[in-house]
């Protein structure tokens, strides 16, 4: 019983190397069809001048429609001069002033 969960395992072990390896080994080979190497060279292109966060081939009023957008949902949602919006809320929790319990007031 043992010998036959074993060669269970291992076929099914092979059967999984063999699935990754299918899905992988397509990433791995170089791209023949010219098609698909412009594609790639439009993404490389598209995240090299992307770097740095901000938006690629915007003009100044794209920009501009941006900074609008962002003031809106800072005033929106709390933000101001000053005020960072990036960095996680910090709360302030108060316990509430409870009377104390008097034995003698509840007779």
């Amino acid at each position: 019983m043992l010998t036959s969960q074993l060669l269970s395992g291992v076929r099914n072990l092979g059967q999984v190397a063999r699935r990754n390896f299918g899905i992988a080994a397509p990433a791995l080979q170089k791209v023949s069809d010219p098609i698909q190497q412009l594609f790639l060279d439009k993404i490389r292109e598209y995240k090299s001048k992307s770097a740095g966060g901000k938006l690629v081939d915007a003009t100044p009023e794209i920009q501009r429609e941006l900074a609008q957008e962002l003031d809106k949902l800072a005033k929106q949602y709390g933000g101001g001069d000053g005020v960072d919006m990036t960095k996680f809320p910090e709360f302030k929790f108060q316990d509430p002033k409870i009377d104390p319990i008097n034995a003698e007031s509840a007779n």
